[in-house]
């Protein structure tokens, strides 16, 4: 029997309908057969991209020997270079593309999977995403950053190798925008924003939890819009990941580990893509309104989207998806249960 459901943290609607898995259109996993004498990520490549912006090394910059490497875009979608003013066109205005669009090579192995790295690897990921929010947020003109991952042809992807992207933007994503108004709202009835909360009944219910760690849960969000869908949130408010003390970050490692470990085993082949989802890292006149109280309301999340099925039609133009899994069968799954 299928279900409408209400995603609080998203504002949509999810079918969860089990009946839809039988249809024959699972995604088929295309491979990118990117080699690794032609891979421009790959470590004695250097030379093949841009100088780097940042890297986790014990010698010279540009050289052999990193463990996490920062390079621009080569194909970016906004530059550094650009000015950021406001232009009418006629009827419409626009902004000069002014941002950063930066490329994280996550590890030096061609083939590594998330769940193949080591949680030392893995905390410098992350380190590295924060170092890399820190340099941004000083400047002023930048407001939000989108922080994904794109793994595998169906998600997005066109390297193989490990990557991690950041674009850096002087306006605010309008979804974004969006929820910090209803989080701010709630938080004024509640006393807690929509995360925390959120995570609390998921502690408190339990059936949906997969791994938790210190400060971190790891569960599939009651209206998940993909099958086997994964957030990791603390539950504590802390409005963005680069605020995590060291032992904090390495116990969030270890978590994204183990979810990864528990996917790749009942899924085996996937893509998938990951975002994460921080407080706006400065001040505009969108966001300010929301920015005094950002400290105490916002909580940020990592969302781990794996893509097993095609986006059709009504998901488009409804922005509703269907989802053949319950996420309790999937946390089940997943527990190996």
């Amino acid at each position: 029997m299928s279900e409408i459901r209400y995603d609080r943290l998203h504002n949509k609607y999810v079918i969860i309908a089990p009946e839809r898995l039988h249809r024959p259109n699972l995604i088929k996993r295309e491979l990118l057969e990117s080699e690794k004498k032609d891979c421009p990520f790959c470590e004695g490549h250097e030379d093949f991209t841009p100088p780097e912006i940042f890297a986790l090394r014990d010698n010279a910059a540009n050289a052999t020997g990193w463990r996490t490497r920062v390079v621009p875009n080569l194909y970016k979608a906004v530059q550094i270079e650009e000015e950021d003013i406001s232009q009418r066109d006629g009827f419409f205005e626009y902004i000069k593309g002014f941002g950063a669009h930066e490329i994280i090579i996550d590890a030096p192995c061609h083939e590594s999977r998330i769940s193949s790295l080591s949680k030392k690897e893995i905390f410098d990921w992350l380190r590295t995403i924060n170092a890399r929010i820190n340099d941004l947020a000083k400047d002023k003109r930048v407001i939000y950053l989108n922080i994904f991952k794109n793994s595998g042809q169906n998600a997005g992807a066109s390297q193989q190798h490990p990557h991690t992207q950041i674009i850096a933007l002087p306006i605010m994503a309008q979804n974004t925008l969006e929820f910090l108004k209803r989080n701010q709202e709630y938080y004024s009835v509640h006393g807690r924003g929509i995360v925390q909360d959120m995570v609390h009944n998921e502690k408190e219910v339990k059936v949906r939890i997969i791994d938790e760690l210190g400060i971190f849960t790891a569960y599939c969000p009651y209206a998940s819009f993909f099958s086997f869908e994964v957030i990791i949130a603390p539950s504590k408010v802390i409005s963005n990941m680069s605020r995590c003390s060291q032992d904090e970050l390495t116990d969030l490692a270890q978590v994204i580990k183990n979810v990864f470990t528990m996917l790749d085993t009942q899924l085996d082949s996937y893509d998938y893509n990951i975002s994460f989802h921080i407080a706006p890292v400065n001040k505009n006149f969108e966001n300010e309104k929301y920015m005094d109280d950002i400290a105490e309301n916002f909580t940020f999340y990592i969302r781990i989207m794996p893509r097993l099925y095609t986006l059709a039609g009504f998901e488009m133009s409804a922005e509703t998806a269907i989802n053949g899994v319950a996420p309790e069968n999937c946390a089940k799954l997943l527990r190996g249960e």
